[in-house]
């Protein structure tokens, strides 16, 4: 190949891709949040699942895309990993649709397509007609790509080493998985791999027997993008990316112990080699799936092996409390305790993440704090929507003013989930800058950071159980907290002034000092509901 086909191949490539991603995108935007909202349907009957990632992938044109966004969700705790097995199974079959889509050879539309959809896109009123533009650009792209590729593939049909080395596939059928492996594992999409597979068909370069070892690599080198989308997210994340290897490893060994048959089957199914890799693709992943799902949990369990450990999961939406528990107030109040409480206890974990990112930088810790404070404030917004609605029914006059205490309470808890995130903010941008600490720094903040932790735990049992003798010891803690902050405060300016402390590390150590005791503040104002003393003169 000359070099002028190398690149005319490698802009083909390019423009083809660039194309299924831009329709791709219009769909995904028109769609709106419909696509997600179908992502998170939280079922566990797998075969919905394969339906709604089928559909998902099938407007987005890409299973990678697919899969990254359900590592995303699994790592979020929105969904967990048996809930996002058959979305992977059904991304899959979705991803098909291109290899067929392209089997219909409407490259004829192709600038025509391009020249409406940039018009319309360009000058469309609205968003929707600019998201229409934008599909019927890609779609020209696409297939003005695969028709550039052609076009560079063409001369290697006279070329006789290449096509002795293409047709050597289908007589050592795991040297084409390989390739096929390696080529979608660098590409970093099937679809377009498989693309230029049919623009080789198309120029009678490749036969079928030689491109079905080459289409399950394809499918084996698709996992590449997820597994790396998986570096570093929690436990249940790296097995749902590790699922999709392994169902898609299996799926080939099965098709190739069957590979005379399955060739034979394919081509009945169309005298096209374009077509017929299009089947191929469609009956490798409908028929893998059929066969896997009814076994999905022995894959689950093998899986489970191969990343060992259990998976924090963080429990979402309400879980002490129900609106239908409002007809018995006394009830209800109880065990809207119960859900502040659990919300205090979260906070506590938040917290204690923030703190250990900062001192030993973790960026799963990280990530987990973000998403447990998401459920903080979700939690807060809820149980204050309850809190009203309990206010309004038959309590005694006591039991009103308290829940103006336990609304106070929520709040609190809130902001410690939110002085939790600005020390991660800041953790973030020691890291970044790579900030040195004296370790002087680091032990006084590790001292001030425990004995803050130990108060707003205490804080969490004392509203719980409404423990006086528990709240005096939190005023008693939070004073202790103060005059450390202080004598922190005044250790940082020596060593600053006597050039032991870097200036910007300063900034930090200072902030950090300032939410640790606005922490402190917030357990303060936990205790004096409890004590029913005067809080007012905090600043918080």
């Amino acid at each position: 190949m000359s070099l002028n086909s190398f690149f005319t191949l490698l802009g083909g490539l390019g423009l083809f891709i660039y194309g299924m991603r831009l329709m791709g995108d219009g769909l995904e935007m028109a769609a709106g949040e419909r696509l997600k909202g179908l992502l998170e349907l939280l079922t566990r009957n797998r075969l919905l699942g394969v339906l709604v990632g089928t559909l998902v992938t099938a407007i987005i044109q890409s299973s990678s895309a697919t899969t990254v966004m359900v590592v995303g969700l699994v790592n979020a705790g929105i969904m967990d990993f048996s809930q996002a097995i058959g979305i992977i199974m059904g991304a899959n079959i979705g991803t098909t649709m291109t290899a067929q889509l392209i089997a219909f050879k409407l490259t004829n539309l192709a600038l025509p397509a391009i020249g409406i959809g940039t018009g319309i896109f360009l000058f469309g009123r609205n968003k929707s007609q600019k998201y229409l533009g934008q599909v019927i650009l890609g779609f020209g792209l696409l297939f003005f790509g695969m028709q550039t590729m052609e076009i560079a593939l063409k001369p290697l049909a006279q070329i006789p080493e290449f096509t002795k080395f293409i047709a050597s596939f289908s007589k050592n059928p795991f040297l084409g998985v390989l390739a096929g492996f390696l080529t979608t594992g660098i590409v970093q999409s099937s679809s377009a791999t498989i693309g230029i597979l049919q623009a080789l068909a198309g120029q009678g370069i490749v036969n079928i027997s030689s491109a079905l070892p080459i289409l399950f690599g394809d499918n084996i080198g698709t996992c590449v993008t997820a597994l790396l989308s998986s570096i570093g997210t929690n436990i249940t994340a790296r097995r749902t990316a590790l699922f999709h290897l392994i169902f898609n490893i299996v799926g080939t060994i099965i098709f190739m112990l069957l590979l005379p048959l399955v060739q034979t089957a394919v081509a009945l199914t169309s005298p096209d080699p374009v077509r017929q890799i299009a089947n191929a693709h469609t009956i490798f992943n409908v028929a893998n799936t059929i066969i896997q799902l009814p076994f999905a949990f022995l894959i689950m369990k093998l899986v489970i092996h191969l990343v060992p450990g259990e998976p924090e999961i963080i429990e979402r939406g309400l879980k002490y409390i129900d609106d239908r528990l409002l007809e018995t107030p006394s009830i209800a109040l109880a065990q809207v305790k119960k859900e502040i409480a659990r919300m205090g206890n979260l906070a506590l974990e938040t917290l204690r993440d923030s703190i250990n990112t900062f001192l030993y930088y973790d960026e799963q810790k990280n990530k987990i704090a973000k998403e447990k404070e998401t459920v903080i404030n979700d939690l807060a917004r809820e149980i204050t929507r309850y809190l009203a609605l309990l206010s309004r029914t038959s309590l005694p006059d006591d039991e009103h003013v308290s829940i103006t205490d336990l609304v106070s309470t929520v709040n609190d808890m809130e902001r410690v989930g939110d002085h939790a995130m600005n020390i991660l903010e800041l953790a973030e941008f020691r890291n970044e800058h790579r900030l040195p600490f004296s370790n002087e720094a680091i032990q006084e903040l590790v001292e001030m950071s425990s004995k803050v932790t130990e108060t707003f735990d205490l804080a969490v049992y004392t509203f719980l159980h409404w423990d006086k003798p528990s709240a005096q010891k939190i005023v008693k803690n939070e004073e202790e907290i103060d005059n450390m902050e202080n004598k922190l405060r005044l250790n940082h300016i020596k060593r600053l002034s006597g050039g032991l402390c870097d200036p910007s590390s300063g900034v930090i150590f200072l902030d950090l000092l300032t939410n640790l005791e606005r922490v402190g503040d917030h357990s303060f104002n936990i205790a004096s509901y409890v004590l029913k003393i005067d809080k007012n003169y905090k600043r918080l």
